[in-house]
């Protein structure tokens, strides 16, 4: 057995992926207090806390930017790699474009892990950039406990092909590509309380880029989207309300469940990131009276390289669903809708 094999990544942190996210609030209170930059080539730029900037380069093409990293969600280091650089990836996606070229971003101890472990994270995250269509072209290394991997992603949209996710507008139909559960599952795994079948599959979906899911989009017009990751469904959907003027409102009954998610949260398997989402979207959420606890807290659930929730025109939800499923999202599905703006940024129903 070689010596990345042997190793085993979870020994080394208490929270990886996206759980490990700065709480939304806490980064708000300092995000508000910089000054703002103007430039009108800046197409999307940190004021609505979209998942990457957008920047116009000529009539024809703009840049998208973004970059991402965590600590250690899984044992196996290749499967981090495959993680971390999916989750980088998506959020190009999630803006529409097509990644053109990555840079990885490494944090990894001089001492104590062997070096072949990180071999196998950069092998991973090569393996997922080139599945992209993407090139690696370098990166930058420091010396750092706990390792943390991710990647600086650049890729390319029409000027006028954008998707943000501040263009939801009431009547839209709100369509979710993957099922979430993703921390809680791992949370699962990390106490021996998860069954192995539903770790893979949460495995599995974590590492599926949200590719195709960008050409539907395009394909149908789709002009705003955000992508499910460390703030929750609940709280990715507050952000996108807040930048679009609307409410979402979300039917808890019809969000797609990893297997094994809700018994395990109903067993009382909750990372702390649920906590955390919670306070942070408190004052932003309604529940209606039927919807119970452990729903609420799959719902803060903190995803890593979740799926895509965007806003569909009503009469092109059918023919979304349908190339979703054809195209590698079986569980893809409509979660709810977009109403005018109410008293809550999101209502769950």
């Amino acid at each position: 057995m070689s010596d990345a094999a042997r190793f085993d990544l979870l020994t080394t942190v208490e929270q990886g992926g996206c759980s490990a996210k700065l709480p939304a609030d806490q980064l708000a209170e300092v995000l508000k207090a910089l000054p703002e930059l103007r430039d009108d080539r800046l197409l999307v730029d940190a004021s609505t806390h979209d998942d990457a900037g957008v920047y116009k380069l000529t009539d024809e093409l703009a840049i998208i930017q973004t970059l991402d990293f965590f600590p250690p969600l899984c044992s196996d280091p290749y499967e981090f790699g495959q993680i971390a650089a999916a989750n980088a990836l998506s959020d190009v996606y999630a803006m529409g474009g097509q990644p053109i070229t990555a840079m990885n971003i490494v944090m990894f101890p001089a001492l104590g892990i062997p070096l072949a472990v990180l071999g196998e994270i950069l092998r991973g995250g090569m393996e997922r950039v080139a599945a992209a269509g993407a090139v690696m072209a370098g990166g930058h290394t420091i010396a750092d406990s706990p390792p943390k991997y991710g990647l600086s992603v650049t890729g390319v949209v029409h000027p006028a092909r954008v998707v943000t996710n501040a263009a939801a507008r009431p009547g839209d139909a709100l369509v979710l590509t993957k099922p979430i559960g993703t921390a809680i599952v791992l949370a699962g795994h990390k106490t021996g309380l998860a069954a192995s079948d539903d770790v893979r599959a949460a495995m599995d979906s974590m590492k599926q880029l949200n590719r195709e899911g960008a050409a539907v989009m395009q394909r149908h017009g789709v002009r705003a989207a955000t992508d499910i990751t460390g703030f929750s469904l609940l709280g990715h959907a507050r952000g996108m309300a807040r930048a679009s003027g609307v409410t979402l409102r979300i039917r808890a009954a019809d969000v797609p469940l990893l297997p094994g998610a809700f018994d395990l949260a109903d067993a009382g398997c909750l990372p702390g990131a649920c906590f955390r989402n919670q306070t942070a979207l408190d004052a932003d959420l309604s529940f209606a009276p039927g919807i119970g606890y452990t729903q609420k807290m799959v719902l803060l659930d903190a995803q890593t390289s979740g799926g895509l929730l965007m806003c569909v025109p009503p009469d092109r939800v059918a023919a979304v669903l349908d190339e979703l499923r054809a195209a590698g999202y079986p569980r893809s599905a409509c979660v709810g809708e977009a109403i005018p703006a109410g008293k809550a940024r999101v209502e769950v129903v």
